[in-house]
Order: structure tokens, then sequence, then C-alpha cells
């Protein structure tokens, strides 16, 4: 379900594409900030995830989010203004992966501390099994305890994800597999020629920075920009620092509208 935050005469549209075992709701904050400023937002529930209760957790293959992501940003044209594409993680891998498909008409695209490369893997005898188990039983369910304390250092976010049953806590063999296959893609192809901004954490526990950097330094685009935040968790719009972050990400919006 697709949730917008109407701008009466919005100057662009920005499409939001959620991270791994979150859900498009835990952008309230950021949607309304950007509908305060002119700018209407769209921002949904990626397949299996928040509100889609259907193969909770599961996923057939990663190009579902592609297509999901098409169709919004489809969506989101109908506004006739620009449209931004803005992913965080998870998120920012599958804005990539879907810019190495397809051709979506977008005027710029945000990146926030995209998962080129996770931290803290399964150990080598889970590989193993996730590698059986994704030919046998892909929708098998396995545990995976999400710590807010490690995505970001607000503890106000702490407590309203500790409350927030959207929040997954399992994902299946198949959506393993298929998030470390879109990884390795997206490291190899090439990426649309269009206006990127790339904002890592400095201080990421969950995505490898290097990695990051690395497959920023690969792209030949015509504009690009690499922001690091020093001292700063995963989720760079949930930090105490949020409003700065906002503020240098609405700023490359507001160029490039």
């Amino acid at each position: 379900m697709l949730k917008e935050y109407i701008s009466v005469t919005p100057k662009a549209v920005i499409v939001v594409v959620h991270g791994a075992f979150e859900h498009g709701g835990r952008y309230r904050t950021l949607a309304e900030k950007f509908q305060t400023d002119g700018y209407s937002v769209v921002v949904g529930d990626l397949p299996g995830q928040g509100d889609d209760i259907d193969n909770r957790g599961h996923i057939r293959s990663f190009r579902q989010y592609l297509d999901t992501i098409e169709g919004w940003v489809e969506y989101a044209k109908e506004a006739e203004v620009p449209v931004f594409l803005l992913g965080h993680s998870m998120g920012g891998l599958a804005v990539i992966r879907a810019l190495q498909e397809k051709s979506l008409p977008v005027q710029g695209v945000i990146l926030s501390s995209p998962a080129l490369g996770i931290k803290n893997g399964a150990s080598k005898p889970l590989e193993a099994m996730a590698k059986v188990m994704d030919r046998l039983s892909p929708s098998l369910l396995v545990s995976y305890p999400y710590r807010p304390e490690t995505v970001t250092r607000n503890e106000n976010v702490w407590e309203q994800d500790r409350k927030d049953d959207k929040i997954l806590q399992k994902v299946s063999v198949r959506w393993y597999k298929e998030f470390q296959r879109a990884i390795k893609v997206a490291r190899d192809k090439p990426f649309s020629d269009v206006p990127l901004l790339l904002m890592q954490a400095g201080e990421d526990k969950m995505v490898n920075s290097e990695d990051t950097k690395r497959w920023f330094d690969a792209q030949n685009l015509t504009e690009k920009a690499y922001k690091e935040w020093p001292g700063l968790y995963h989720e760079l719009f949930n930090e105490p620092e949020w409003e700065e972050v906002y503020r240098y990400a609405l700023s490359f919006i507001e160029i490039h509208r």
C-alpha cells in the first residue's frame, strides 16, 4: 500500500524506498519534512514487508523489488513534476538494481548507506546450509532479530522500533540469497547516467563503507557526489543529526529539480 504526502503545488515528487526488515511507515517524519518544504512524497512497503502480509519476509526474486519501484515511479510521474528516488540500505541497493535494469524517468537519485557489502554476515556453515535450502525449501524462515541500537544512536527511535510489530524478525532463505545475488550483480553492471548523491554513515555497523565507496568510485557518471557523515550510524535520517542530513539531501534536490 502506498502512502502519499501531498504538497499543494509540489516542486517535485520524491519516491522513498525503505531498507530490509523495516517498512515505509518509518519515514513519516522525513516525508512530512519534505512536504512542509514543498515536495510530495510517495512511500510504500516492499513485497513481503510492512503491511504486505502475504509471504511475510519472503520473496521469490529480487526483481519483485525492481518492478515495485518501477510502479511507484510511474505513479509519481502522474503529478507531472520531476521525480527523485531516495533509497536507504537494501532499498538503496534495489534502487541501484532498478536503474541498472530499467529506464526510469527520474531527475536524480539519493542513496543512504546503500547495502553494497554487508557486515557480520552468516558463518560458513550457515552459508552452506542456506545454499542448499535455497533449492530445497526457499520459503523457510530464519530468525534475524532486529536490534535498533545497531542502526541509530537515537534512543527515541529505539523505543518506537521495539513496539513496532511491522519490523521483520524473520526472513526466508531465498530472501537472503537473493539479497546476496543482488549485491554481486550491482557491483558488476553499469548504473544509469543520472545525477547521484550517495551519503554514507561514518560509523555504519550494518554495511561495509569500503564497498560503498568502491562502487561509487567505479561509476562513470556525468555528475555524482559522495558524502560521508563521521560518527553517524546506519540510518542517517533517524540519527540525532538527521535534520542536517536532510538539509544536505534537500540542497541536492533543489539544484537538480
